[in-house]
């Protein structure tokens, strides 16, 4: 057995994984992602080997044999091969860091000017005059993100470190008139967070582990309020133009009293019931095209979620981004409220 039929076995074999924790429904949406995804894998080699070929043939003297091209090509593709796309993109952010007009993407920044909702989330506006009647199911949705390190030496391990991020979404009620044209729902998302490369390989690829703290809120006050804090870890597995991440938490207690338009409490008790305690997520890159899956589940309440996006190049450094999302939680205030929602427009970076 060769090293290619191996790569297709550990891929199906992590993809099947995500599918075992999302509910039958959830779980079709995989079925087209995994049957491209083990077509192209095959390919993506002898591609990038016929590529260097051609480019070495053009470039080097032409009494070269052909079996030196085909040595050289193969060390140039092997030795890009062995560092996985994700580590490629660590070590360019270490590079500009600290530079003073550099701001570093901490998850992906996009603007999607169109989504479309099956379902727009009445209930939780029952208080608010006229919104829930007048909500529209199309909205602007986008998110901004970045981070920036504290250390500039490493702490325990080489490349390691810590750092704060922060990120932003926002559901803008873009084209409802009848409304002024309000942000619907706008979540704050601060963490700090250690992160380390692991000395350890798992069947040719390179791990790294993040261990953090972070509060989530969507800064409303009283019925409208919806907030937690977590404790996370995360668990980097990246080999080629792969990565999986698996992201358990553990969720800070704050009591069970809900919150009453009189006296404060806990915004939301039971959103673990939705959310669950865990996020699974693979990306991988084709070319210039990047998928994304991440899913997460609750198998006491089999509650959770799936969200699917692809991004594509455009112009510049500008690409177009589509995203699924299917299941509870997309934003704090829908924590319970399970919807489908589709939405295109613009990413001005992608995971790697």
């Amino acid at each position: 057995m060769n090293i290619n039929e191996l790569t297709l076995k550990s891929q199906f074999k992590i993809m099947m994984g995500i599918g075992v924790m999302l509910n039958p429904h959830n779980r079709a949406i995989l079925v087209g992602f995994i049957i491209f995804n083990l077509l192209t894998s095959v390919a993506i080699a002898s591609e990038s080997f016929d590529i260097c070929l051609a480019e070495k043939a053009k470039s080097e003297n032409q009494r070269m044999t052909l079996s030196k091209l085909n040595r050289i090509c193969n060390e140039i593709v092997t030795e890009k091969s062995d560092q996985p796309a994700v580590e490629k993109r660590f070590n360019e952010e270490r590079k500009i860091a600290f530079h003073p007009f550099v701001i570093t993407p901490h998850h992906m920044n996009y603007i999607l000017p169109v989504t479309y909702t099956d379902k727009i989330n009445q209930s939780a506006y029952d208080d608010k005059g006229n919104w829930p009647q007048n909500l529209d199911n199309m909205e602007a949705k986008l998110q901004i993100s970045f981070k920036v390190p504290l250390l500039t030496e490493s702490l325990f391990n080489e490349g390691d470190g810590i750092a704060f991020g922060f990120t932003l979404q926002s559901w803008w009620q873009m084209y409802n008139q009848e409304l002024s044209r309000p942000f619907r729902e706008t979540n704050y998302n601060p963490e700090l967070f250690y992160f380390t490369p692991l000395d350890f390989e798992i069947g040719g690829g390179k791990t790294g582990f993040f261990l953090g703290l972070e509060h989530q809120s969507n800064g409303q006050s009283q019925q409208l309020s919806r907030s937690w804090n977590r404790i996370y870890a995360n668990f980097i597995f990246a080999k080629g133009n792969y990565a999986l991440s698996f992201r358990p938490w553990w969720k800070i207690p704050e009591g069970d009293k809900l919150t009453t338009p009189e006296e404060a409490g806990n915004d939301n008790p039971d959103i673990s019931d939705y959310m669950g305690h865990f996020e699974l997520m693979m990306v991988y890159k084709w070319e210039n095209y990047e998928f994304s899956v991440k899913g997460r589940e609750n198998f006491a309440t089999h509650n959770g979620a799936v969200e699917v996006g692809i991004t594509f190049p455009l112009n510049g450094k500008l690409r177009g981004y589509f995203q699924y999302f299917s299941g509870y939680g997309e934003s704090l205030i829908d924590y319970n409220h399970s919807q489908e929602r589709f939405g295109l427009g613009i990413a001005l970076n992608d995971y790697f």
